[in-house]
């Protein structure tokens, strides 16, 4: 259920960006966001499975959160903190500096 739900929150961040990316710059440039989005998600989650499957059992930390939903929640984790810094969008207030 957890995995589900980390798949389902990837997909809806997929939807946002194509959509922003759409609205806001090319047809194009949406296409190469979803591209970065999911070679970014499938090689994050084998680097992240690597990892986990150093330290930990199988079986995790119960039916319902073992070693791969761990990947996955360290991998949406580390992608939270990638994203907000690379989709970060500064903008210039009228003196010329910056506005966060």
């Amino acid at each position: 259920m957890i995995t589900a739900l980390i798949f389902a929150i990837h997909f809806i961040f997929i939807i946002i960006i194509f959509t922003y990316k759409w609205q806001n710059e090319t047809l194009g440039s949406a296409f190469i966001n979803v591209i970065l989005i999911m070679i970014l998600f499938s090689v994050g989650w084998s680097v992240t499975g690597l990892i986990t499957k150093i330290f930990m059992e199988p079986e995790g930390f119960g039916i319902m959160f073992d070693r791969n939903t761990f990947s996955l929640a360290l991998l949406g984790i580390t992608e939270f903190f990638f994203y907000r810094f690379y989709y970060n969008e500064k903008t210039t207030t009228e003196d010329g500096k910056e506005k966060q």
